[in-house]
């Protein structure tokens, strides 16, 4: 099977600083893939690579090459095309001042879409997809940004669905959301992976053991080893692997 995400001896640099050093990786089409390791590893890094979010840091520097679907990505000319195809959801969510309706159809109607019924089908189903339609559907025009921080972040994930991406990148998208949540966009995430590729990256160990086809541990700014997460979790090539996944440090 061809990776929908390769990275390909890939070294970020902020500064003199290496925050990702000769990374090769692979991401299978379709998958669950989680990204796991202790603080200040790279795990972000590596997700504003896919999108070209790492553009944004100004003193960062990329080596190597990303590729999505095989193509390298920093040649791309359409950058904005690229992220309309990558959707991201950072830790913290970031609402946009406009209403929980617009919030969501925001980026369908940029892309074309101004049918009425089609726009309300959409928003629907993403807010239902990010556990949220129950607590806001009769909320509809209330701004975003006076939702609750749990809510705003479910909110930031449902925009990322509405672009109908290939790919989601999600950087500890749990961090402030209830664990009943949590478990029910999991589910949702286990059902969405037969439309897109997930890159999922957690501090939660057992969240990338539930959820995960593959794991990469990262520690250090390096990839330390990936592969089909149940070998990770049970017969990982590295004690230092193990020591992570069992609770060890961290």
């Amino acid at each position: 099977m061809n990776p929908h995400v390769e990275f390909d001896h890939v070294t970020v640099r902020y500064g003199s600083h290496a925050a990702l050093k000769d990374v090769s990786l692979q991401v299978p089409e379709k998958s669950i893939y989680a990204i796991i390791g202790p603080a200040n590893s790279g795990k972000t890094t590596l997700l504003k690579c896919i999108n070209r979010t790492i553009d944004f840091v100004t003193q960062a520097r990329v080596e190597g090459r990303v590729l999505v679907d095989g193509e390298d990505v920093r040649r791309l000319r359409n950058v904005y095309e690229l992220r309309r195809r990558i959707g991201m959801v950072f830790p913290l969510p970031v609402g946009l001042p406009l209403t929980v309706y617009d919030n969501v159809a925001y980026a369908p109607r940029r892309a074309g879409i101004h049918d009425r019924r089609q726009l309300d089908e959409l928003v629907e189903t993403c807010l239902r997809q990010a556990v949220l339609w129950d607590e806001v559907k009769d909320r509809m025009q209330t701004l975003g940004t006076k939702l609750s921080g749990g809510q705003q972040q479910r909110l930031t994930l449902a925009r990322a669905l509405s672009h109908r991406p290939e790919i989601l990148c999600l950087d500890e998208f749990s961090i402030a959301i209830d664990p009943v949540t949590t478990m029910k966009i999991e589910d949702v995430l286990l059902e969405l992976k037969n439309q897109m590729t997930i890159v999922l990256v957690t501090n939660l160990v057992q969240q990338a053991h539930r959820l995960a086809d593959y794991t990469a541990f990262f520690n250090a700014s390096e990839l330390v080893e990936a592969g089909e997460t149940e070998k990770i979790f049970t017969q990982p090539d590295k004690k230092i692997t193990y020591d992570y996944v069992t609770g060890g440090f961290g």
